[in-house]
């Protein structure tokens, strides 16, 4: 079963230049074959994504621009990661909550996905979360 313990900071390669940074995500960069990626943008102040996990899914969260807290938890511990740097994802494995919150001006959330979108991954109700890892 899966723990909060098991998600993951992953750093992603940086090419330094004095021109700018620049990071790649390729190959074996990230765990699973990619097959989606959005983002979330302008969240009025005070707003939470998220507030659910997936069955089989599993996501990394960046921080392209700005900062956002993600609370993590795995029905028994919670835990909260900032994420503020575009060369350092967040891998969420399947069975984890999410809720972002916190979402600084101008932020910017990129998430890629291990499989497209499909309503019958997503558990929305925490209650029936928490009941499931029973």
């Amino acid at each position: 079963m899966t723990t909060i313990n098991d998600v993951q900071l992953i750093e992603i390669p940086k090419i330094q230049d004095r021109r700018g940074n620049l990071s790649v995500i390729e190959g074996n960069t990230i765990p699973f074959e990619l097959k989606r990626v959005y983002y979330l943008y302008d969240v009025p102040s005070g707003s939470e994504r998220g507030g659910h996990s997936h069955k089989e899914q599993q996501e990394l969260l960046i921080a392209i621009s700005g900062s956002f807290d993600v609370v993590l938890k795995d029905g028994n511990s919670e835990k909260i990661v900032t994420l503020n740097k575009p060369n350092f994802g967040l891998l969420i494995g399947k069975g984890i909550w999410r809720e972002l919150q916190d979402f600084s001006s101008g932020s910017i959330c990129l998430v890629m996905a291990s499989d497209v979108f499909e309503e019958s991954d997503y558990m929305r109700d925490y209650a029936e979360f928490v009941k499931s890892k029973l």
